[in-house]
């Protein structure tokens, strides 16, 4: 059961108190009376504006003419929207594919609704019936909505097409206005407040950038304030501070951004003991309070809206707040709601009259945002005096505010932006031009200084004012002309000679003229806040776009993601640096530690890295005790703790040389006593072993080598001598590395005194770059959920000899967010993820082969700027994504490597070196013999279970199961000798295949014949398979003219013949056969092929075979793998290797709703009827036929399978260009007799 949140209960009285109850998603549109919809206009009555309801009969479409269409719809009241569905007009071709919605409390003031990334389009449908759904990644409360249709299906005549569906619940407002000069106090119980944990919210809409919300403090120097600064937030908190203690336990947190839009914001504060989630509007912060303490003490009240005490009207460095307050909840309490009853734990000062209304200052915004945009509006002609104000607000450097031309052709004024300032030029006819010459220009209520010029002109104002831009049909004599770029931004409060510009009344009058304009809102948003870029990079932004600058930060990418630095030495070592100095290195190379400067002494075979500390020259220390002990840091240079922390987890091996020089001070002290001296490590473990000892074991070095002053103890020093002594040596257990602190504690004696040394921490080795498996059979690996946030880069090491195979993925639970790496062809490697805008790839097509078994280093990684994915040196293949986008990658389900989910497509082969945004993940920690998951990069030729059979070497391909095709052109063959005995008893024993029987002499087995192999073609007829022994019996499988496929063999003097399939299977997809046989002793060698068979092999097989076996015999590995000098292979033609004919193995069903590979449904009819009908037959000819089978030569019956038809795996080309052309002619089939 769901437990009910206090505030948001109080919030929504409306609902009820326990939300397990029912959910905030109420239908709100369906209830609806026609008068609450509206349009810009409609196509007919048949397509109004009140038909717009999902599900229903018809939908609303607009005039053809609507230059900027748009849907209204009047909810009634206020409620808080979580989502919207879309659907098309109903049976038709009607349907929008984007729209931007707008959400307001009043029909003629509009709220763009902004996704994650700064994004204002929503996508929409693909069709008329299916229902697309948006949810709003952060609610939103409105009584107003309006739609505006973006783009549409154009196909067979297809028009605008809207139903839709808002999703969302009743919410209670409770409103108050304020001014600047007022506020309430809310007194708190006993005129005290102690909490440990708080819940605060607020809502707010105001123009200024400055103004105190709530604010209260405690006298032990606890504080909350939440105040708004240059259209930021900021909250500043602290728990407790002391001057005595020197602790200052303010802590400001900061969220949000052109917040004085006049737009209605959500701002909501949990704390919990010390952590503070800070959340406006979609954007969370959360910080750790400063300092000890858990509690929030505070006094006597708290101010709402601004702080007004006598002869203080407010805080000194933050005015009173001026707008309107929304639901204000301390702790479930609701302010406003309690002012409006005067309740008496409510003071008003001065005794002020409140007003619980929200009054909305008529603003008429637009927003400029197309690429040819512009707005010409009239103005008053000829008068002698010019007056132009407005407000504007942009993230371009340039781009035209203002031109008009004067009357009388006196010339004209440019008003425009130009490297971020403001420019007024003003051109003559004839002359010069004149800049900020009579002109007072006033920005942000700063009157400048009037400019004279000394030839005065006389001024004339124009008819025509454009705003934005100007114009493309521009040929009028009072032209608007201009070199400056379009204005992307919002205006509004424009006033012209004295008269605001009411934007409605002008262009329903015709007055005016626009384009590319979005009216009654403005769209602008930050996309740099929160800053999209990593590592400290600096973010800068246009209207529809941002870059990041990531000099001086050791990173580069698109969004300083990416380190410019290697992760250690041995790397440097490994890409050709051999010379030794001092290198920069970045041990988690996108993570969060920063890179620090090292010294690399490199070896041939090795890379040693070095790095100093503050305690190499020795500290001397008197004075400590065992109860008093003196604590020595030990500071790195270049490096903070976790960045040499993680250099010595990430290294093979570490040593750091310890020194304990004593007089009269011990160290250790006895075996099972306590220790006057010890160290501290890694995870602030102390260690009370000393160098050159054996971990946790409390003695020294010269106690393993019996060289200690007194044989009694186990240190030099704890013999308590008065002279020096020393305790050194190197310790070198790389997990508790390096040496954080040195604890002493015994120089408090007279005379007593000690010095110790910490050498340099040493390391060498990259556990992750030699972190190595083999993948010899189909199963993955998981790893803790990958949690990127908005960037990724993933990096390994593979080699294989697969053509095909799934590295890694990991997505949620329905596949709508996923990224995958795999390796879909010879040459092709795909990064594939769905993060936010459907499926997309980004594949490297490689000019070389990937499944030659050598090692190849990949690279992938994704952000709201691009895709990209590299292997070794080629250079990367790039996938840019639009402006606005953003990347959504939150994924439920572990990590998987070594397939995709369910198993599909796994990859065989060997991975090393695996890294996820920086963190090296331990595959060898995953090692499982039995799934065939094996240390190192070994395959299956490793202690194999059975060996080659026929004295075979065992080629490594990392599982047994690897398929060998080949594709035959015209004219071409392939024979195959059956040899006669095996080679060796080993042979012998490597041909066993049944204990049951005992006749493998001959390298085969008589009496059971096991054929399969798979193949694809388009051409007919031809022989796919034909053996034949030395009394002219064969078996021989046939593709006839139709694509049919015919069983025929004979055993004696009759001969059979069986349609496997009536299908056409010469259809160029891959089909599987397999054909068994068991019954008594038969043995067969190859011979002549029957006239009755010959004729069906006219032009010959064209077409692709592949994974070919009769028992043990493997014809196309024997030719493209062969285990001997002189294999029993006969080739004629161009014969050539290929899997195209492969079949993949045959996984279990997956849903194809859930099918990441999945295009369409395609049905694949099985004719049960041919089974029975085989079946039939086999009974049949077996029970007539057995007295002939049992009195000849008691040779067997068979059973089949059908066919079967699978996918494709791949492409038909060939993999290799390997030529077999030991025959120019057709040979005789030669004989080989059976010997007596």
């Amino acid at each position: 059961m769901r437990v009910p949140d206090p505030v948001e209960a109080a919030r929504n009285p409306g609902k009820r108190s326990w939300i397990c109850a029912r959910e905030c998603v109420d239908p709100l549109i369906s209830g609806l009376y026609a008068s609450s919809f509206l349009a810009s206009s409609r196509y007919n009555f048949l397509y109004s504006a009140n038909f717009a309801k999902l599900y229903g009969s018809s939908g609303w479409s607009p005039s053809p003419r609507d230059r900027q269409p748009w849907l209204q719809v009047d909810l009634g009241r206020k409620y808080r929207l979580v989502a919207i569905a879309t659907q098309g007009t109903f049976n038709s071709y009607d349907w929008i594919t984007k729209y931007t919605l707008l959400y307001g409390d009043r029909p003629d003031s509009w709220t763009p609704y902004i996704m994650d990334g700064g994004n204002s389009t929503l996508p929409a449908n693909w069709n008329y019936y299916q229902i697309k759904r948006n949810v709003f990644h952060y609610a939103f409360t409105a009584k107003h909505i309006r739609l505006l249709p973006l783009a549409w299906n154009t196909e067979n005549g297809g028009k605008i097409g809207v139903r839709l569906e808002l999703f969302g619940c009743a919410y209670d407002s409770y409103v108050l206005q304020y001014n600047g000069d007022d506020s309430v106090v809310y007194m708190y119980p006993e005129k005290r407040s102690r909490t440990l944990q708080d819940h605060i919210a607020v809502n707010f809409k105001t123009l200024e950038q400055d103004g105190l919300l709530l604010h209260s403090e405690g006298i032990q120097g606890d504080l909350f304030t939440l105040e708004l600064k240059r259209g930021r937030l900021y909250l500043h908190i602290s728990l407790g501070s002391s001057v005595i203690h020197k602790v200052d336990g303010r802590t400001t947190l900061t969220a949000g951004s052109l917040l004085d839009n006049l737009h209605w914001h959500y701002v909501t504060i949990k704390r919990y003991g010390r952590q503070v989630n800070f959340t406006v509007d979609s954007h969370t912060v959360t910080a750790i309070c400063k300092g000890e303490f858990t509690h929030l003490d505070l006094d006597t009240q708290l101010y709402v809206g601004g702080v007004i005490e006598q002869n203080i009207p407010h805080l000194p460095s933050t005015p009173n707040f001026r707008g309107c307050l929304e639901n204000v909840f301390i702790n479930g309490i609701n302010i406003i709601d309690k002012a409006q009853r005067d309740e008496p734990d409510i003071r008003i000062p001065r005794k002020k009259k409140m007003h619980y209304a929200c009054r909305d200052i008529l603003l008429k915004p637009m927003t400029f945002a197309g690429p040819n945009n512009y707005l010409q509006v009239p103005g008053f002609f000829r008068r002698p005096r010019m007056f132009v104000k407005f407000k504007f607000r942009s993230w371009d450097y340039t781009g035209l505010l203002m031109f008009t031309r004067f009357a009388d052709d006196l010339g004209a004024l440019e008003l425009g932006l130009s490297e971020g300032q403001i420019n007024v030029t003003i051109f003559q006819p004839g002359k010069k031009k004149l800049q900020d010459s009579l002109l007072t220009l006033t920005i942000d209520e700063e009157e400048g200084s009037p400019l004279k010029i000394t030839n005065p002109f006389t001024i004339r104002t124009g008819d025509r004012y454009f705003f934005g831009g100007c114009p493309k049909t521009n040929n009028t004599i009072r032209k608007c002309e201009t070199k400056l770029n379009r204005f992307h931004g919002c205006m509004q409060h424009i006033f012209i000679d004295n008269e605001q510009l009411d934007i409605d009344i002008i262009l329903q009058r015709q007055w005016g003229r626009y384009a590319e304009l979005l009216l009654g809102t403005c769209g602008i948003t930050d996309r740099c806040n929160p800053n999209p870029c990593e590592h400290e990079g600096r973010c800068i932004q246009s209207w529809d776009d941002f870059i990041c600058l990531c000099e001086n930060t050791g990173y580069k990418g698109e969004v300083c993601h990416m380190s410019v630095y290697k992760e250690s030495c041995e790397a440097y070592r490994l890409s050709g640096k051999y010379w030794s100095g001092n290198y920069t290195i970045d041990p988690d190379l996108s993570g969060p530690l920063k890179p620090f400067q090292v010294y690399c002494k490199m070896k041939s075979y090795k890379a040693w890295t070095v790095i100093l500390n503050d305690r190499v020259d020795g500290t001397k220390v008197t004075g400590s005790s065992i109860d008093r002990p003196y604590v020595g840091d030990v500071n790195y240079w270049n490096a903070s703790w976790d960045e040499v922390t993680a250099l010595a987890n990430t290294s093979v091996y570490c040593e750091q040389w310890i020194d304990y020089s004593c007089y009269k001070s011990r160290l250790l002290n006895t075996p099972n006593g306590r220790p006057f001296g010890y160290w501290i490590g890694r995870n602030n473990e102390s260690h009370y072993y000393w160098g050159g000892t054996f971990r946790e074991v409390q003695m020294c070095g010269c106690a393993i080598n019996q060289t200690c002053t007194d044989p009694k103890f186990q240190c030099n020093c704890d013999a308590d001598y008065r002279q020096w002594y020393s305790d050194k040596g190197y310790l070198d257990f790389r997990d508790h590395l390096p040496v954080k602190k040195v604890v002493v504690g015994d120089t408090n004696r007279t005379g007593s005194e000690a010095q110790f040394t910490v050498g340099p921490l040493r390391c060498h080795g990259d556990r992750n770059i030699w972190n190595t498996i083999a993948f010899t059979k189909p199963t993955y690996i998981t790893f803790p959920t990958f949690r990127p946030g908005t960037s990724a880069d993933i990096s390994f090491h593979f080699k294989t000899y697969r053509d095909h195979g799934v590295f890694l993925e990991n997505s949620d639970d329905q596949l709508r967010n996923f990224i995958r790496i795999e390796l879909n062809t010879t040459h092709n490697l795909a990064f594939i993820f769905m993060v936010g805008d459907g499926i997309l790839n980004v594949t490297l097509r490689s000019p070389v082969p990937l499944n030659d078994n050598e090692w190849h280093f990949v690279q992938a990684e994704l952000n709201v700027k691009l895709a990209r994915i590299k292997v070794d040196y080629q250079p990367w293949a790039v996938t840019r994504f639009p402006g606005q986008t953003f990347v959504t990658m939150k994924f439920t389900h572990p990590v998987l490597v070594g397939a995709a989910n369910r198993t599909l497509r796994p990859f065989l082969g060997c991975l090393r070196g695996l890294r996820m945004n920086g963190v090296p993940l331990d595959l060898e920690g995953k090692v499982n013999e039995e799934q065939g998951i094996r240390r190192n990069c070994t395959g299956e030729c490793l202690n194999a279970t059975i060996p080659c059979r026929n004295g075979g070497q065992c080629i490594e391909g990392y599982a047994c199961y690897t398929y060998i095709g080949a594709h035959f052109e015209i004219g071409s063959w392939l024979r195959y000798n059956i040899r006669k005995k095996p080679i060796s008893d080993e042979a012998a024993w490597a041909n066993w295949i049944d204990p049951h029987y005992d006749n493998f002499s001959l390298g085969y087995n008589d009496t059971a014949d096991d054929i399969e192999f798979s193949f694809s073609t388009v051409h007919t007829p031809a022989v796919l398979l034909y053996i034949s022994s030395f009394v002219q019996d064969y078996i021989a499988i046939i593709l006839k003219t139709d694509g049919s496929v015919d069983l025929r063999y004979k055993l004696g003097l009759i001969t059979h013949k069986y349609q496997l399939t009536h299908r056409n299977l010469a259809d160029g997809y891959p089909h599987y056969v397999n054909i068994t046989r068991h019954n008594r002793t038969i043995k067969t060698q190859v011979g002549d092929i029957d006239y009755e068979i010959q004729r069906h092999n006219a032009p010959g097989f064209i077409g692709c075979i592949s994974g070919v076996r009769y028992n043990v015999y493997a014809p196309l590995k024997a030719l493209f793998r062969p285990n001997e000098t002189n294999p029993p292979v006969t080739t004629q033609g161009y014969v050539s290797e290929s899997n195209c004919g492969a079949f993949p193995p045959i996984l279990g069903y997956v849903p194809w709703e859930v099918d990441p590979w999945f295009t369409t449904i395609e049905y694949f009819y099985i004719h049960d009827d041919l089974v029975i009908v085989i079946l039939a037959l086999l009974l049949l000819f077996g029970g007539l036929y057995s007295i002939y089978v049992y009195a000849y030569q008691q040779k067997g019956s068979y059973r089949t399978n059908e066919p079967k038809n699978l996918e494709s795996p791949s492409s038909s080309r060939p993999l290799t260009e390997t030529l077999r052309r030991e025959k120019k002619y057709l040979p005789e089939i030669e004989e080989e007799f059976r010997s007596d």
